[in-house]
């Protein structure tokens, strides 16, 4: 069974998905929707590859079994709503929409039509933050107490009419960015329960210059956790996290020639131990092409992703809780929606 695809957008991410869907024998992409035809030609698709307009163009003009969205966050409900409606499959970039009332009219309308949904949170797929996860789910570093994250680049700079300098829009660094980082820190230590943040969201001296970030989370299980995201660094993207517990830490940067290390904790009366540096980096597999693979794996054998729904609309109250606790000063209580019992 081949799975046909409509891509939607001709941007960078979009450019990154056609690269990834090619190496997926199951999946061919049969037709884009863009508005800038100077940009299809970056995609390298097949010169058979049908080209529209607007989704609704396609639907008339195609048969295709799933959509991808690659386009600006806030045309992802609209997009969304109109694919589920026709009975398609849903593969959205994060963040899974701007506001927790789109993400619902998404949940909506795909659950009524019994579409799959995926959110491109891909970090889960880079195998340091996957091998992190493993780790702290075998007990290595046993009960966690405290989690850093940082997650730093330049200001982006581009995209369609320049909408990530548009905090309307991008959410800044925070929902564009550091969602990344909310997601992993909730799926590797599940619920939250107060998040507070400040930053530079809403400030009108920086606004489409530069924004950072600097959010704290309580968790349910007790631990805290602080994530730091930046769009005000001009030495090149850099990752970092660290998890502490009472028999260990992991360390992880990219900037390191050996981005990942677990050290763990003696027991009392024991000789000191030498931390032995460990690398679990595959380059075999690109975690874009794992994410679309998981999708394409999930469709086929008619189960759910490993991405949730209900886990990207997490992630976006998550990142949401940390813009209104800078803008009003106060910490924010979150309280996750829970996906209905099969």
């Amino acid at each position: 069974m081949t799975l046909q695809i409509c891509l939607v957008g001709s941007g960078n991410m979009a450019r990154t998905h056609a690269n990834h869907w090619r190496k997926i024998s199951e999946a061919t992409i049969v037709a884009v929707v863009t508005k800038d035809h100077d940009s299809i030609s970056r995609l390298a698709i097949s010169e058979s590859t049908a080209r529209y307009d607007s989704l609704e163009a396609a639907l008339a003009g195609s048969e295709f079994d799933i959509v991808d969205i690659c386009t600006p966050t806030t045309s992802h409900v609209d997009l969304a709503v109109t694919a589920a409606a026709a009975g398609k499959h849903l593969f959205i970039e994060k963040p899974l929409a701007r506001t927790l009332e789109e993400c619902d009219r998404i949940i909506e309308a795909s659950t009524k039509a019994g579409v799959t949904v995926m959110v491109g949170h891909v970090v889960r797929f880079f195998p340091e933050f996957a091998a992190a996860k493993k780790a702290i789910d075998a007990g290595a570093v046993g009960i966690p107490a405290s989690i850093r994250t940082s997650r730093t680049a330049g200001h982006p700079k581009g995209g369609w009419n320049n909408w990530f300098a548009d905090p309307a829009q991008s959410g800044g660094v925070i929902l564009d960015m550091s969602i990344h980082d909310l997601d992993w820190i909730r799926w590797c230590f599940g619920p939250v329960t107060r998040v507070y943040a400040k930053g530079l969201y809403g400030k009108d001296l920086f606004a489409g210059i530069m924004d950072y970030g600097l959010i704290t989370l309580r968790l349910h299980s007790g631990a805290i956790a602080h994530v730091t995201g930046s769009w005000a660094h001009i030495g090149g993207f850099r990752t970092t996290f660290e998890v502490s517990g009472d028999s260990g830490m992991i360390e992880h940067d990219s900037a390191k020639s050996v981005p990942f290390s677990l050290t763990q904790r003696t027991a009392p009366g024991a000789p000191p131990g030498v931390a032995i540096p460990a690398s679990p980096m595959a380059p075999d597999d690109d975690p874009y092409y794992l994410e679309l693979r998981e999708f394409t794996d999930s469709l086929l054998s008619k189960r759910q992703p490993s991405v949730t729904i209900y886990d990207a609309r997490a992630a976006v109250q998550l990142a949401l809780a940390a813009l209104e606790s800078i803008e009003t000063g106060n910490p924010v209580d979150v309280e996750e929606v829970r996906p209905p019992k099969s």
